[in-house]
């Protein structure tokens, strides 16, 4: 039997499912046919499942088990490490504080928090290390101790994805294969856990609007998702509708971001998206919790990021002028927050 190569295939929406281990360990032949899928997933797209990638399935489980018992602990001590500014973009964000959205101007969005705030709570990790910017962890017991090592471990084995999979990209677009490596060597990135509580499915009967999480594009290059096995994902099709991205187990979701978007001069998609109610209990009127982690992947921060030869001209224009990488990314966060 054939390997699987859709992930999703409706509406017109055509998310490939693609296996990561033949770029990384392939022939030349196979590394380039991998990259070139992985392309043109996120040209048509801006959305691909990767399998077989090398961060082991083992660890993803941990990480969401470490999610999990962070959690649970009482709001209390998670109000103790809250998030301050989009300059840090460090720490927890309670239940609707942070509204999901197209929007850019910080009024609207906040009309929009009070109409149906995200259903949500997370907690954000940045780059160890950065001077003036500390995580925010709990230091206090030793569950936070181990809670801190696991996850700056995590956070940097999901920067070694990060860089392979913009390899790809750059070798996809007939670029060298270190091309983006400048750009991600630092690793300005944020990696985000996300625990969406259980919800009556009368919350979303009452509230035509009510989501677990807004519709939006995400802000930086690419996202590496881990999804569990609740559902709720879905992803807008070229149609204006919104298809289910249902999850796969083993696989990450990778999507482009608005600035990857710019960095190619709209030739990559970055692609709305939103969490919903997920699909009928099977059992009661109660949504279970779901959980999922995010990796944000960004330029390093002092990055200037210009549309890549190649992708304009021959009657084709620039697009976008050339943008600070962390400027536009503050930029994004203070009107979401």
């Amino acid at each position: 039997m054939a390997p699987q190569t859709s992930a999703v295939d409706s509406d017109n929406l055509f998310i490939p499912l693609v296996d990561f281990s033949l770029f990384l360990n392939g022939t030349p032949t196979e590394r380039l046919t991998t990259a070139q899928s992985i392309l043109k997933g996120f040209q048509s797209a801006g959305f691909v499942y990767l399998r077989n990638h090398p961060i082991p399935l083992s660890t993803v489980s941990s990480a969401f088990h470490t999610s999990a018992s962070f959690f649970s602990r009482p709001l209390a001590e998670k109000e103790r490490l809250g998030w301050t500014t989009p300059q840090a973009n460090r720490g927890y964000v309670s239940h609707g504080r942070e509204k999901t959205t197209t929007l850019t101007d910080a009024s609207e969005v906040e009309k929009l928090r009070a109409q149906a705030p995200d259903l949500k709570e997370s907690f954000e990790i940045g780059r160890e290390g950065e001077e003036g910017l500390p995580n925010n962890w709990p230091r206090w017991d030793e569950a936070g101790e181990a809670f801190r090592d696991f996850m700056i471990a995590f956070h940097g084995e999901c920067k070694a994805l990060h860089v392979e999979v913009m390899r790809a990209i750059a070798v996809g677009m007939g670029l060298e294969e270190g091309y983006f490596d400048s750009y991600t060597n630092i690793g300005d990135n944020t990696l985000r856990l996300l625990h969406y509580p259980p919800a009556s499915k009368e919350v979303f009967a009452k509230n035509k609007f009510q989501v677990r999480a807004g519709e939006h594009s995400d802000y930086g290059s690419i996202t590496l998702l881990f999804q569990d096995d609740r559902g709720g994902l879905q992803v807008k099709s070229p149609n204006g509708t919104f298809v289910d991205a249902t999850p796969i187990p083993g696989t990450v979701v990778v999507n482009a971001g608005d600035l990857l978007a710019r960095w190619s001069n709209d030739t990559i998609k970055s692609t709305l998206h939103r969490v919903v109610e997920p699909p009928a209990p099977a059992q009661g009127d109660t949504h279970p919790a779901r959980y999922s982690i995010a990796y944000f992947c960004n330029p390093n921060f002092k990055s200037h990021i210009e549309a890549i030869d190649g992708t304009f001209g021959e009657g084709k224009e620039k697009r976008y002028p050339g943008i600070n990488s962390g400027d536009y990314l503050v930029q994004r966060l203070a009107a979401t927050y």
